[in-house]
């Protein structure tokens, strides 16, 4: 849900503007993804939302990708995800797009591992494409649930 690109012309300094549709789908029971998108300026989104600190019920989880730049060392995970504000856990998303290798997902595992403990927050899951998924099992070698990703748009430029 979000605004088509001819719909923003103009706004600005404006800033985000949440969609309206989104403050229907965050009333809904069940779990609502939000991908604000990489850095601060994403992290911004969540502030359009009530009670983004205080809510029990919300889980603001931070995706990392090691072969990123500003993400791909303990350090700079460490001070990517305390620029963020709230975070509760962090996804493994270590890719490369159509070069990915188990052997990076899991070097990625163990370095979004070692952030994850030095900040004191969980590691929710390893992401992982379904034709890789055999070489990872149910576990990445940190001990972290895997989530088996489909690429619904193999081509696109990640």
């Amino acid at each position: 849900m979000g605004w088509e690109t001819g719909q923003v012309t103009g706004w600005g300094e404006a800033g985000t503007v949440l969609y309206p549709a989104v403050r229907w789908a965050l009333r809904r029971e069940g779990s609502v993804i939000i991908d604000v998108g990489y850095g601060v300026a994403g992290a911004r989104t969540l502030h359009l939302l009530e009670d983004v600190e205080e809510n029990p019920d919300l889980r603001v989880l931070a995706v990392i990708n090691t072969t990123r730049p500003a993400t791909a060392t303990v350090p700079a995970i460490i001070d990517h995800v305390r620029s963020l504000g709230r975070v509760d856990g962090l996804i493994n998303n270590t890719h490369l797009g159509d070069e990915t290798t188990a052997a990076l997902v899991q070097e990625g595992a163990g370095v979004v591992t070692t952030a994850a403990r030095e900040l004191g927050i969980p590691v929710v899951a390893t992401a992982v494409v379904e034709e890789l998924a055999f070489f990872l099992g149910e576990r990445d070698r940190e001990g972290n649930p895997v989530r088996v990703l489909h690429r619904y748009m193999p081509r696109a430029f990640w």
